[in-house]
């Protein structure tokens, strides 16, 4: 499947006064960052009509006039639902990667049930939540636990909806894959937290985009994971990198402990939260992984295969995306220039 996505025909929204059957509108949150731009760029393709609610409405517009931005406006309920009124189908891709300042899961949780409340009062006939795969109410991970209170809040929203739980996405803008590669690109030894034998099913953010879209479309209710073709161990996904940037690092087995402080130690060059101790749990608890039959054709070798070039060649900060966008990750790219 091609990274730019296939056309497809337009979903109609239904004769207007002239006679005249116009695309639907479909609300996609946070079309300017990763996910989301991906969902944006697969209902453009089959020439849907497409706006974006997002946290930066004054980033760069990758989409130009073709997707109007909204403020995530959650003390201002009236407003959110105005910006959602109209739409046929929100695709909601909001959530946090970690608490950080007024950031939280806790915040995220909240602002999530207001967004479904609001799409409700707005009308929106279908709500396609992009979860995670093994998210639970019990999950000692907060990550894991909030998603599973999001997809709560929506069971309980009144709205008809579709969830889809992926596993590791990758894709030329994701942190995990393209960290992973600048880090072997730029220092001669690279750390293996713990044994490496626990297991990653990449699936690729083109392929989650269709899926996510595709599901709009069937029977409300579902919930289903977003899978890739392969599997690998977590070494085996570092050594496949290595391979493909030309990396000399040496791959060394650290306990998990050790390789934590030493992200820190990056981190803090980079002015970034690298990998916390409860995502380095996540991989090793194999939460990025599916007992569901694999539906996304992309395959994570040929993708890496054609974009090796590109991969890792600049470090991809958290902090700067969302929170220190506005100088463009300045120091980030000067750190990197560093290495």
């Amino acid at each position: 499947m091609p990274e730019e996505g296939r056309r497809f025909p337009a979903r109609a929204a239904g004769p207007a006064r002239d006679g005249i059957i116009r695309p639907s509108m479909q609300v996609v949150t946070g079309a300017f960052g990763y996910i989301g731009r991906y969902v944006a760029r697969a209902l453009l393709a089959r020439g849907e009509s497409v706006r974006t609610i997002t946290t930066h409405v004054d980033k760069p517009n990758p989409f130009g006039p073709a997707v109007a931005a909204f403020p995530f406006s959650f003390d201002d309920p009236a407003a959110l639902t105005e910006s959602l009124r109209g739409a046929t189908t929100l695709y909601n891709t909001y959530w946090v990667r970690f608490d950080h300042g007024d950031s939280s899961f806790e915040k995220a949780v909240r602002n999530t049930s207001t967004l479904f409340r609001c799409a409700r009062e707005a009308g929106v006939s279908r709500i396609v939540q992009v979860s995670v795969t093994r998210c639970s109410l019990d999950s000692p991970l907060p990550y894991y636990r909030g998603k599973a209170r999001q997809e709560e809040a929506l069971r309980s929203s009144g709205v008809p909806f579709t969830i889809v739980r992926p596993t590791l996405v990758f894709g030329r803008e994701d942190l995990l894959v393209n960290n992973i590669a600048w880090l072997l690109r730029t220092f001669p030894v690279f750390p293996l937290f713990g044994s490496g034998s626990y297991r990653v099913q990449p699936v690729f953010a083109g392929d989650l985009a269709e899926l996510a879209v595709e599901a709009a479309l069937g029977e409300p209710g579902r919930t289903f994971d977003a899978v890739g073709p392969e599997t690998f161990t977590f070494e085996e996904l570092v050594r496949l990198l290595a391979s493909a940037v030309g990396s000399r690092a040496r791959i060394v087995r650290v306990p998990p402990a050790l390789g934590i402080a030493a992200g820190r130690l990056v981190g803090l060059l980079l002015r970034d939260v690298v990998l916390t101790r409860d995502e380095l749990r996540g991989l090793m608890d194999e939460k990025l992984t599916s007992e569901e039959a694999p539906n996304a054709p992309t395959r994570f070798t040929e993708w890496l295969r054609a974009h090796r070039a590109e991969v890792g060649t600049a470090y991809t900060s958290e902090l700067a995306r969302h929170f220190r966008w506005r100088d463009g990750g300045k120091r980030e790219r000067e750190a990197a220039r560093l290495g």
